[in-house]
């Protein structure tokens, strides 16, 4: 190669550098994909299992699912819908670190739902990796017909691109049947009933659907105090209700970020 070809060369790659070689999957506790590769997640500390209070029920078959995935037995692909900031994701993210607890290697891949089409790529790189996985796609939603629809579709049924046995799906939507938002795009579909049954199709693709639902006062102290309890934090019941007052909601979320409030004022962390 001239001087010159290798001078255009290098001006190339600097404008557009190769991306970083891929993390080993044989290794960390949680990952990052980027579309073309793996990164480690630097910090993975999920809250313990046992700190997430009012959805004992889906606690119990996620995990049981998540150990059969572990051991290399069949397990489910999973969709778990339902009110904002009711533990949907922490539920995931819990599951992970208590099976690993437990011994068993399980990892968390957290891709992001405008990813989709990168999925065959990671398949390829988990799937001789000797431990399993669950690919996590949080807050997911569609537009009617759109490209994502048929990807995930494409993927739930065991197409040409479906995922290994040792890797299974676990979606979070806000909606059960990841339907339109506003009623309005279904009437401007060309057939609204249509677009309806494709998106209860897709979700009737995985194997388990876990719902979860807005919570009552009793259950939002309830989660406060076995938080506060687990980090030696004192709370007064009347500024708890107070808070979700104030935010115009009653939720995990919105009950974490209360104790956040309880470990500042008392200059700790959590």
């Amino acid at each position: 190669m001239s001087d010159e070809l290798a001078r255009i060369a290098a001006a190339l790659e600097r404008i557009a550098p190769p991306p970083p070689p891929s993390a080993d999957p044989r290794r960390a506790p949680a990952y990052l994909w980027r579309g073309t590769g793996l990164v480690e997640a630097r910090h993975f500390a999920p809250l313990p299992l046992g700190l997430l209070t009012g959805i004992d029920a889906q606690k119990t078959v996620l995990l049981d699912n998540a150990r059969r995935l572990a051991r290399g037995h069949a397990a489910h692909d999973v969709l778990l819908w339902g009110a904002k900031g009711t533990g949907k994701s922490a539920l995931v993210k819990s599951v992970v670190g208590a099976v690993r607890g437990e011994g068993l290697d399980l990892a968390l891949i957290d891709v992001a739902a405008d990813r989709l089409d990168t999925l065959p790529a990671l398949f390829e790189q988990v799937e001789s990796a000797g431990r399993a996985f669950i690919l996590f796609i949080d807050d997911i939603g569609f537009e009617a017909g759109g490209p994502e629809t048929r990807a995930l579709r494409s993927l739930l049924e065991g197409g040409a691109e479906a995922r290994p046995a040792n890797a299974r799906l676990h979606v979070t939507s806000n909606r059960r049947h990841i339907v339109a938002r506003d009623i309005a795009e279904q009437e401007s579909a060309i057939n609204p009933r249509d677009v309806v049954d494709d998106r209860l199709a897709l979700a009737d693709r995985f194997g388990l659907a876990l719902g979860f639902h807005a919570i009552d006062q009793d259950t939002y102290l309830a989660m406060i105090e076995r938080y506060a309890k687990a980090f030696g934090l004192p709370f007064d019941a009347h500024d708890a209700l107070q808070w979700a007052t104030r935010r115009g909601a009653r939720s995990g979320r919105v009950a974490w970020h209360y104790v956040t409030e309880l470990a500042g004022r008392a200059g700790r962390i959590v």
